[in-house]
């Protein structure tokens, strides 16, 4: 239990460190969240909006969810920056990021917690709130608290720190001509008009109508541009950019017909899905669909995997046994990376597509079968006919109908689909849910040149969903573990796509302090040393406490610590 009438706040270097200012890109961060610097009379002319078009209570029904969604982020943030999430000081990371952001100047009158029994009381004093000072300037006093957006973050911060529904109480309001706002927090259940509380934080039912009425016509617009195709998308795929869906209604309209058709693209653009999908929509979708990648076997065994082998035909051949084309008689056969056929297959192959019929190795016996042949590679077949690595005359029978299938980085605006579409499988495979990616790993998830495409997106999402605990954000180094600490790093993206960190931009004044320090004998190591030696010994020992004071995480510090010699420890 944490019980103070008179509480203060922390240090706050820990919070105000995170807060970096990238000139050249025209980017605020606080920590790997996108903020941003505007004028606060804006504040007040949405409110003026909102009240018009809503009215008053719709209104701060509004803000004040807008609010809370702003302090639990910051909660989240709160919790990595401060993990000893059962004492006063890493609550007061709520209180102290609503200071720093210019919001609202917090004294704290009285905080009595315990996150174990989840008992919760807080007092505190509010001067100079943004929403108050606001709203006195353009109607003048009222009858009514009117700071909801602060109210609101106060819920949803201390809401997330409690792991229980805390609401806070406007008791007294600078706009109703107090002299300073103050606010009261409790267990919602502890409030009379809980119910009323617990209602303002619902989803408006006039957002939720209007919301599905935009849908309901998104739908009826994309119906009429699909039209021959109601469904949208094909099978088991994600995307709606105007190359992938190119590619989709090329698909679409090759799948009740039997022609052979053509797959091209890069490795993992995810050309396996398409033709499953392909399968599924043809009339061949309740017989067999057998996917062979030609560059897994070996070329002497590559014959007898696609055609069979009889009894004998060689060593080791023991058992006559039916290839792939057998198997996937009357379905689909998909031959991935069909250039790496050795030219022997390539001719049996060429047989079976002109005339439905093959021989088994070592047989003789000719065989009908009935194949709808899917065939993909990721280099260029032309290019491969023109260097001699593939027969022409094949290249045209299963160029009849080509589709290429666009690169991750053609179409980046199908991104958050697939980011969405992956999260959900993972949390659902893992057990866990985070709270999505932050701003900053999704501005470098978008600007990536994506090598390994949709397969490599995939990957690394599952990898993020891994390192990041349940109901935090997915943050840009789980994604990218090569790059060096990139909180107070601005990303960048260079002219290949690849990502660059590089130091934010600073002042041009000289730096007394540092330039003292740069003498003959100076010794970055030996500073560290006695910086950290100095910040544990303020902070009594307490590693947390003096990774606090230097601005870093307690694993940062303890990680530096580890690195000290031994006679410095």
């Amino acid at each position: 239990m944490s019980s103070n009438k008179d509480p203060k706040f922390p240090e706050s270097r820990d919070l105000v460190s995170q807060i970096t200012f990238d000139v050249e890109q025209g980017k605020i961060w606080l920590h790997e969240q996108r903020m941003l610097l505007t004028h606060s009379s804006m504040f007040a002319n949405l409110r003026t909006e909102l009240t018009r078009t809503l009215g008053s209570q719709r209104a701060r029904g509004l803000l004040m969810r807008l609010g809370y969604h702003s302090g639990w982020r910051d909660a989240i943030l709160a919790r990595q920056l401060r993990p000893d999430l059962s004492t006063a000081e890493a609550f007061f990371a709520g209180p102290q990021l609503a200071l720093i952001k210019g919001m609202v100047n917090v004294k704290p009158l009285k905080l009595e917690f315990d996150v174990g029994q989840g008992q919760f009381y807080a007092e505190f004093q509010w001067q100079d709130a943004f929403e108050a000072e606001l709203h006195l300037r353009e109607h003048g006093p009222v009858s009514e608290p009117v700071c909801w957006q602060l109210v609101g973050y106060a819920n949803g911060f201390t809401t997330y720190y409690m792991g229980r529904s805390i609401f806070f109480k406007e008791v007294e309001c600078l706009g109703c001509g107090a002299d300073h706002c103050r606010i009261v927090g409790r267990p919602a259940e502890e409030w009379e008009d809980h119910d009323d509380l617990v209602r303002l934080l619902q989803p408006d039912a006039m957002a939720e109508e209007l919301l599905s009425v935009q849908t309901q016509l998104s739908q009826l617009q994309a119906s009429v541009r699909n039209a021959s195709a109601p469904d949208g998308l094909i099978a088991n795929s994600v995307g709606r950019s105007s190359r992938f869906m190119h590619a989709s209604e090329l698909l679409k309209k090759a799948a009740t017909a039997p022609v052979s058709v053509l797959l091209q693209g890069e490795t993992g653009v995810g050309k396996e899905i398409f033709a499953r999908a392909l399968h599924m929509r043809s009339p061949r979708a309740s017989r067999p669909f057998v996917a062979v990648n030609c560059a897994c076997i070996p070329p002497d065994l590559i014959e007898a995997e696609l055609f069979g082998v009889e009894k004998g035909a060689f060593t080791g051949a023991v058992t006559s046994r039916e290839g792939k084309f057998e198997r996937a008689n009357e379905g689909t056969l998909f031959l991935d990376e069909v250039v790496e056929l050795s030219p022997r297959a390539q001719a049996a192959l060429l047989r079976v597509l002109q005339e439905g019929e093959l021989e088994r190795v070592g047989g003789t016996e000719t065989r009908k079968v009935d194949v709808r042949l899917v065939a993909a590679s990721h280099e260029d077949l032309g290019d491969a006919v023109k260097a001699g690595k593939f027969r022409a005359d094949l290249f045209y029978r299963l160029n009849v109908y080509p589709v290429h299938i666009p690169a991750l980085r053609d179409r980046t605006e199908d991104i958050p689909l697939l980011l969405e579409h992956f999260l959900g499988k993972f949390h659902a495979l893992y057990n866990k849910k985070t709270a999505g990616v932050s701003d900053k790993a999704m501005k470098a998830l978008m600007a990536y040149s994506w090598p390994g495409n949709v397969r490599e997106l995939e990957n690394m999402i599952e990898r993020g969903v891994i390192l990041t605990d349940s109901n935090q954000a997915i943050e840009l180094d789980a994604f990218f573990p090569s790059l060096p600490e990139t909180g107070k790093l601005v990303i960048r993206v260079d002219d290949r796509g690849q990502l660059k960190t590089s130091k934010p931009v600073m002042g041009s004044e000289p730096d007394l302090l540092c330039e003292s320090l740069l003498v003959e004998d100076f010794s970055l190591e030996q500073l560290e040393a006695r910086l950290l030696q100095a910040a544990l010994a303020k902070a009594e020992g307490n590693v947390s406490k003096a990774a606090r004071l230097l601005g870093l995480t307690r694993a940062q510090l303890a990680y530096r610590l580890d690195k000290l010699p031994g006679d410095e420890k």
